[in-house]
């Protein structure tokens, strides 16, 4: 990875993960904010303004977007497509997706190769951003990849029971994949090392165990040893939920993924996630005991 230049574009949780994993492999990591000012990017990890990072870009060898696409489309591309497009130094894009591209499926399995079919406006606008990326591939790699639900420390279950912000909505057969922060770091840290030639590929990023979220909910309480919060039918709670949360639980797919981990020849650190929440609390224990 000698004289590598990873260029993340949206500092966020997943993007945080990932600039820790590049600086650790030897990449130059170099990331972009719209509030550089407040942004508290890993140690070693230059920030640059959105707005202001054309210069960077023009010497990236590697640029992973991770930004949602607005109504007007996906926002590194509306500002920086001639750039990237005539890039002689580019040679791998990644762009952080959703599983939601596809819809709901009653349950059924999806897998790399299944058709999208967008529900919502959010996921309609993510496989037109894909699609803006995937037009890249005509001179680099570009790896698509759709990521189911993201956790993590600070960042899962565990958390929400904690703070008493849990609710344990029974819907049966609405199970669904999630994906632990390190694995995504993971996985797009084993795409940027195959360097495949120009060309576009569909990566999931899903666990191997889709499960209802009330199970997982109740693994949580028995890892904090504590009861689980009381179950709420599903006809009951989607009364008070917002927007997006309506539009999770009427979709229902399970994702795989053994292609893509054959893909990538990375296997998931936590494939499931009981493996997860318990990896959590030990982080934890151990972040703890060094204070």
């Amino acid at each position: 990875m000698r004289n590598a230049r990873l260029v993340i574009c949206g500092l966020g949780y997943s993007g945080t993960a990932v600039a820790r994993a590049a600086l650790a492999a030897g990449l130059q990591v170099t990331a972009t904010s719209r509030d550089p000012g407040g942004a508290r990017p890993p140690a070693g990890v230059d920030i640059v303004g959105f707005e202001a990072a054309g210069a960077a870009l023009a010497h990236a060898t590697h640029v992973l977007a991770t930004a949602p696409p607005g109504e007007d489309g996906d926002p590194v591309l509306i500002r920086y497509h001639a750039l990237l497009h005539d890039s002689k130094a580019l040679r791998w894009a990644g762009y952080l997706s959703t599983t939601g591209v596809y819809g709901d499926r009653g349950g059924a399995w999806v897998d790399e190769d299944t058709p999208v079919h967008p529900h919502a406006e959010r996921a309609r606008r993510r496989v037109a951003a894909e699609q803006q990326w995937a037009a890249l591939g005509g001179h680099v790699a570009v790896d698509l990849f759709r990521v189911a639900g993201i956790y993590g420390p600070g960042r899962s279950v565990l958390d929400d029971i904690r703070a008493g912000k849990s609710r344990r909505v029974i819907k049966p057969g609405h199970a669904f994949g999630r994906i632990h922060r390190d694995d995504i770091a993971g996985a797009v840290m084993a795409a940027i090392r195959q360097g495949h030639g120009p060309g576009v590929r569909v990566l999931h990023l899903a666990d191997d165990l889709p499960e209802e979220s009330a199970v997982v909910i109740e693994e949580a309480a028995r890892l904090l040893g504590v009861p689980p919060p009381p179950a709420i039918a599903y006809a009951d709670a989607v009364g008070s939920m917002g927007e997006m949360a309506r539009s999770f639980w009427a979709d229902n797919r399970k994702v795989a993924s053994k292609l893509t981990q054959e893909r990538l020849g990375y296997r998931w650190r936590y494939p499931d996630y009981r493996s997860g929440l318990a990896g959590i609390l030990a982080e934890e224990r151990i972040e703890g005991a060094s204070e």
